[in-house]
């Protein structure tokens, strides 16, 4: 078994984008600028935030955190996300989810304008990805994709079940692993005998936020499994994969933390840098 280690690749994913971004500030003497909007104090979206502002600040990119009251209404918060959109100081923006339940997340989302939806989670980048076209990608499926072609894990032909059908995760990782030639099956929860699919699997990717659901007899030997689940329990993360029973019959595996987390931090930076390049017309 092979650990797919997430955190060091992101590591060197990072310092890569940061040189990057040195080169660029030489050339234009502009800094690329993200924007994250925070609506209220939810505890999780208090880390994932810092977590995102700190490695941007390595990146040098330059990352302002914007938060409003929970209690602000959606047009309120329609104008704020209109008023970064007309701001030239930001290339990206994100809206850091989840939102009040008074809050229609799809509307913030595709009031972001298309080109710095660094997120990707907008109808405009998901109908490109979806038609094949060039797109912002959605930052989750596309640090997962990279993490496969770190370890040269070739997804030609392979069975890749993809259990979970978010907007976020399950969906624009089943198109992208279309692109990659991989035959794909997504699973959810209405699927019967859920197991009879799992088993199948060449690459197995769970998404779908319940602790450890993924058991040992549910995999197939060798089977190369994605574990994208953060569950919190007792102050100790866990994935969506039972880890410690099913490591044994895998040829790879991401371990939760340290997995995919990372890399969907990274892959946001470089969507950040991509919108940067697009919007000041740069190769």
């Amino acid at each position: 078994m092979i650990l797919l280690d997430g955190k060091n690749y992101s590591k060197k994913l990072k310092s890569e984008l940061k040189d990057e971004v040195e080169n660029l500030v030489k050339k234009t003497s502009v800094k690329p600028g993200l924007a994250i909007v925070l609506v209220g104090e939810n505890p999780a979206s208090c880390i994932y935030v810092r977590n995102k502002i700190k490695a941007a600040t390595f990146c040098n990119i330059h990352a302002n955190l914007i938060q409003v009251d929970e209690n602000i209404t959606q047009e309120e918060l329609v104008k704020l996300v209109n008023k970064l959109n007309n701001d030239d100081t930001y290339h990206g923006i994100i809206v850091q989810l989840p939102l009040p339940s008074h809050i229609n997340e799809q509307v913030i989302i595709d009031t972001i304008d298309d080109k710095k939806d660094v997120d990707g989670f907008g109808i405009v980048n998901k109908g490109k990805l979806f038609s094949g076209l060039s797109c912002i990608k959605s930052a989750t499926p596309k640090g997962i994709i990279k993490l496969l072609e770190e370890y040269k894990i070739n997804l030609e032909g392979k069975n890749a079940v993809v259990v979970g059908r978010s907007n976020i995760v399950g969906k624009p990782m089943a198109m992208m692993l279309l692109e990659k030639n991989a035959t794909v099956t997504i699973c959810h929860s209405k699927t019967q005998n859920l197991a009879q699919y799992t088993k199948k699997a060449d690459l197995l990717i769970v998404a779908i936020g319940k602790k450890c659901f993924i058991k040992a007899d549910m995999v197939k030997d060798n089977a190369i499994v994605i574990d994208v689940g953060t569950n919190r329990v007792d102050d100790k993360l866990y994935g969506d994969v039972d880890f410690e029973n099913v490591k044994d019959k895998c040829s790879y595996i991401t371990p939760v933390p340290g997995g995919v987390g990372p890399l969907t931090i990274a892959s946001l930076l470089e969507n950040t840098i991509i919108a940067y390049k697009n919007i000041l017309n740069l190769k």
